[in-house]
């Protein structure tokens, strides 16, 4: 049985190079952070996180996703513009909501119903 060196080679480079391609994809499309933790504890234990702190934590979050070129995940405005309210920031709490929106333009009738009541 003889092999031919070149095939054998070629056949290698290729499948190498496929194999090498195939494992490396697009990275995820949200930077998530802290986000799902808060929500969660938020949900879990309530008052454990006062909204100062979770404004605080979210905003760095964001900043780091900014930084990195990463868009925040769908309702991460909309959260900070609730957590906003709760600290009696309704000013911050519209720019939020308008920010949700702008992101995510199927949250516009949500968004703008949060945004007149943050206003009154």
């Amino acid at each position: 049985m003889r092999f031919n060196l070149t095939t054998t080679t070629a056949s290698l480079l290729g499948l190498a190079l496929l194999t090498g391609c195939a494992a490396k994809g697009p990275g995820p499309l949200y930077k998530w952070g802290s986000y799902q933790q808060r929500i969660y504890t938020q949900y879990a234990e309530p008052g454990k996180l006062p909204p100062a702190g979770q404004i605080a934590a979210l905003e760095a979050d964001f900043q780091k996703a900014d930084a990195q070129d990463r868009k925040a995940p769908p309702g991460y405005f909309a959260h900070l513009g609730a957590l906003y309210i709760q600290a009696g920031q309704p000013g911050q709490a519209v720019q939020s909501f308008e920010a949700e929106k702008a992101l995510f333009p199927e949250s516009a009738v949500y968004m703008d119903l949060l945004i007149k009541h943050a206003k009154k």
